[in-house]
């Protein structure tokens, strides 16, 4: 029987066969894009990752330990001239030893100062540049030049009652700028202080107390 389309009822359209090849190769690259695009931060994230790891490895083998410095002895004499220590010459001795294992150190001059209750009363260089090899005592001594202290002011009143009691409280202090090195490759500059709180006799000599002493360090 033959069939009548009615003007009324609405015809379908047929698909257009010429549009799915160019929708499946759209999904097609936008999915070889995203792949790729995993598969290249996948491969940075490890790359990250291990490099991490290297370095996290690195760091416990060659982290750098600090020096250790202990003040083994300490002369100020002519605390009890009038002027201080304007004519003296002020000398210690400390140990400076590197305890890591293959890192070396590459010391800038050294320099010292002595304070009385936060008043400087000596200082000069102490040491001219060094390296010091791993596993290394170094031993540090030198000259300072004493200041002179105004008699009959304060500080001169509050020196002469120290002396008379036999106990003269000093802080001794080291400064210089140090870099790590190892092998063939150095670390930026640090800048190292050496802090000691010394306590002398009369006579300007240490104190058994203040003896074989370790200095505190910082990095400033």
């Amino acid at each position: 029987m033959p069939m009548f389309h009615s003007p009324c009822l609405p015809t379908q359209t047929r698909p257009n066969p010429h549009h799915r090849p160019r929708i499946t190769a759209s999904r097609i690259r936008e999915s070889l894009t995203t792949r790729f695009s995993k598969c290249v931060c996948s491969l940075l994230l490890t790359l990250l990752l291990i490099g991490g790891i290297v370095v996290f490895v690195l760091w416990l083998n060659l982290r750098p330990h600090r020096p250790r410095l202990h003040l083994v002895e300490f002369a100020a004499p002519g605390l009890a001239d009038p002027a201080g220590l304007a004519d003296s010459v002020i000398s210690f001795n400390v140990t400076d030893r590197n305890p890591n294992q293959k890192i070396g150190i590459h010391y800038d001059a050294m320099v010292g100062s002595v304070y009385y209750r936060d008043r400087l009363v000596g200082s000069g260089q102490v040491m001219f540049p060094f390296y010091q090899p791993p596993k290394n005592t170094t031993v540090i001594t030198g000259p300072m030049a004493g200041a002179r202290i105004t008699a009959g002011g304060t500080l001169s009143a509050q020196l002469a009652a120290d002396v008379s009691k036999g106990r003269i409280a000093l802080r001794f202090e080291l400064g210089s700028i140090i870099r790590f090195k190892v092998k063939t490759w150095d670390t930026h500059r640090h800048h190292l202080h050496v802090e000691c709180d010394v306590v002398v006799g009369s006579d300007g000599g240490v104190l058994p107390e203040s003896m074989n002493k370790r200095c505190p360090i910082y990095f400033i």
